[in-house]
């Protein structure tokens, strides 16, 4: 009897381990999936979404990029530094659309030259006279839109929650609403997943992320106002000195002044 017994408690731990490899090879073919899937990346140009973009490079093999001008001021600009970072990271797949209709629409100062951009005041929790109404849910609904079409399975934008108190759709809850929106919204077989990879880190450790993943932090433009020399005087500008200041680096692109004298 003890024989047999022994027989038996080798096939079961036999199927035991084969269902344990079974498991293992089934999860190691999912993560193999995600990490081939194509991925859009949102890249403005800026400092967050290239960063952003770093991040999204590392975990995907394809990557496709999406820009929008909506009548900035510094639009020329900004699609030269988005060219720059598709061509850095070797992006194929590249979109650039317009949304003019925000700057026809109005209420930003980056869109509308009859508004100034106000100094920059950092300790303010008003939202800034740069916010442009509900400007990144036209960003997100453009890339589900794409992202359906050319089959993406993720979304990655360069939201920053630390500006949520500027910006109310930088909040975290406004991407888990919208990941709701596109649940509901796009076809069945869609499967479309948001990433905000940078949204609950600081604007220094953005800086120091970027470093640590070689990201071409000198190819982008954070101004709002100016697009030869960064004006130093706007709320981005400020938010990026600050940030490089703390990160203990110096930022790479050129101030209109030596970017040490700017006290932020």
């Amino acid at each position: 009897m003890g024989g047999s017994e022994e027989i038996v408690t080798q096939v079961e731990e036999a199927q035991e381990e084969d269902r344990w490899e079974s498991e293992a090879a089934h999860e190691q073919s999912e993560a193999q999936d995600e990490r081939s899937a194509l991925a859009i990346c949102l890249v403005s140009g800026g400092m967050d979404s290239c960063v952003t973009a770093a991040i999204a490079n590392n975990e995907n093999d394809e990557l496709a990029f999406l820009h929008v001008s909506y009548g900035q001021r510094t639009e020329a600009r900004e699609r030269q530094a988005f060219e720059a970072l598709a061509d850095h990271y070797d992006v194929k797949l590249r979109l650039v659309i317009s949304l003019a209709h925000l700057a026809q629409i109005g209420g930003s100062s980056l869109t509308d030259p009859n508004l100034a951009v106000t100094p920059p005041d950092l300790t303010s929790r008003a939202i800034p006279s740069s916010y442009v109404p509900f400007r990144n849910s036209h960003l997100l609904a453009a890339a589900v839109s794409w992202g359906e079409v050319i089959g993406a399975r993720a979304i990655y934008i360069g939201a920053v929650a630390e500006d949520s108190s500027g910006y109310p759709d930088c909040r975290p809850e406004f991407y888990a609403a919208f990941q709701n929106v596109i649940d509901l919204g796009a076809k069945p077989e869609t499967n479309i997943t948001i990433r905000t990879p940078v949204i609950h880190l600081k604007k220094s450790e953005i800086v120091r992320t970027g470093f640590a993943l070689g990201a071409p932090l000198h190819l982008t433009w954070s101004c709002y106002q100016a697009d030869e020399l960064a004006c130093g005087n706007c709320d981005s500008c400020a938010l990026r000195l600050r940030a490089f200041r703390e990160a203990g680096v110096r930022d790479p692109i050129p101030y209109l002044l030596d970017s040490s004298r700017f006290a932020y």
